[in-house]
């Protein structure tokens, strides 16, 4: 092949894709009229120029005819998260108060006349006040113990400090302490605190202790 030949067969192939440009161009925008770059001619109001073949079904080029871009996609919000709600913590309520022991000592001649178990007036006034006392505790226990000094014969002894014992019992249900709360016990001489050799020691060993044994009621 010669020089000119090859020249004619590179222009002859170009045309054709030139014309191949142009048809792909008019497929794509077919239905409206076309500039020689292949882009649609607008008029004066800036509508796109339609050809004698344009029909309903061409209406697809954006910015033509009314035809939007299409709306992005927009996702979905992320669904809320789950509020959890912790349920309140039990309140610990505080502990009881322990239980207290508190012991009160009456002097025997206080309570009783000599070698005696029924209470004097003075001996029940004293009692009296140990009630008023008590309706602010809740009682566990009421313990009344009996003593006598060493003088007489320890059975007698022992008798008469379990009947004075007795006898603070009495007084103090009487007084409305319940029955099933008061304990009563007779020790005799057996539990000197003092010496039994002086009159003033002696006095001292005749006594009559009571025990309480509860707790302090919470004042609201």
């Amino acid at each position: 092949m010669n020089t000119l030949s090859k020249v004619v067969t590179v222009a002859a192939a170009a045309t054709a894709l030139v014309f191949s440009f142009a048809a792909s161009a008019q497929n794509a925008h077919e239905g409206y009229v076309i500039d020689a770059n292949g882009a649609i001619v607008h008029d004066a109001f800036g509508d796109c120029l339609h050809t004698g073949q344009w029909t309903a079904a061409n209406a697809v080029i954006v910015g033509c005819d009314g035809v939007q871009p299409p709306k992005p996609v927009v996702a979905p919000a992320p669904a809320p998260a789950p509020v959890v709600v912790e349920a309140p913590k039990p309140v610990t309520p505080p502990p009881p108060p322990a239980p207290t022991s508190e012991k009160v000592t009456f002097a025997a001649d206080a309570l009783f006349d000599f070698d005696k178990s029924v209470l004097k007036p003075e001996g029940k006034a004293k009692l009296t006040e140990l009630i008023a006392k008590l309706k602010d505790v809740n009682l566990e226990a009421v313990v009344a113990t009996g003593h006598t000094d060493s003088v007489g014969k320890d059975a007698y002894n022992e008798k008469l400090s379990v009947r004075r014992a007795e006898s603070v019992k009495a007084f103090l249900v009487a007084g409305g302490i319940a029955a099933d709360r008061v304990y009563t016990s007779g020790k005799g001489a057996k539990q000197p605190v003092a010496d039994n050799k002086t009159a003033a020691g002696r006095a001292k060993n005749r006594r009559v202790e009571i025990e309480v044994v509860g707790t302090r009621a919470i004042k609201k």
